[in-house]
């Protein structure tokens, strides 16, 4: 792809995004996309020949961007460390309370979409939430760890935006710490990753 080429649909790319975080996919239309990114609607149109099209590319772009900060975050859990999982929690609860926060933007758009199961979006979604528990695996020695800590996370994520109270990180985290004590201790056990990984 030239490089002018590629430029015009990373500026695309980076607006959707941020129109698609703060609306929501359904409230925002390709005009304001094409306003947002700075290009024509026929420019638009010759990289994106829908809605939907460009929402996968938003998705793929941002799963990528996403899995890298969590894997800078998830480095530092330490199974039967309780400062580590202090770190984490308290970490969402400062993401949850910046200005105009609105949740997990995956997580957001599973539930947008949900009457529609086949939607790439939702794929999309699916892998990369998949990615993340089997980091979250990794990370605490078996799959079971995983999925349970995954469940605090985006129970602690979903109550945040909810209610927007820091409270609910609070509980997350000592559910986290009685999950940790039940854990065995850690060995060399391997665990399957996920997509992306």
């Amino acid at each position: 792809m030239p490089r002018s080429r590629s430029i015009t649909r990373a500026r695309i790319v980076e607006a959707a995004y941020s129109l698609f975080y703060r609306n929501g996919f359904a409230r925002v239309s390709m005009d304001e996309i094409a306003a947002g990114s700075g290009v024509t609607k026929r420019t638009l149109y010759a990289h994106y020949d829908s809605k939907d099209s460009l929402l996968a590319d938003v998705l793929e772009n941002y799963h990528q961007l996403a899995l890298a900060r969590i894997e800078t975050w998830a480095r530092r859990l330490a199974p039967h460390d309780p400062g580590s999982i202090d770190k984490l929690f308290s970490d969402l609860a400062v993401w949850s309370g910046r200005s105009r926060w609105a949740g997990a933007g995956f997580t957001r758009l599973a539930m947008e979409l949900a009457d529609l199961p086949g939607h790439p979006a939702r794929k999309i979604a699916r892998r990369h939430k998949a990615a993340v528990e089997a980091r979250l695996a990794k990370a605490f020695g078996s799959v079971q760890a995983g999925a349970e800590m995954m469940l605090l996370i985006e129970g602690a994520l979903t109550l945040l935006l909810i209610h927007g109270s820091g409270r609910y990180a609070d509980i997350a985290t000592v559910a986290a710490k009685k999950l940790m004590h039940h854990l065995p201790p850690a060995t060399s056990q391997s665990v399957p990753s996920g997509r992306g990984f």
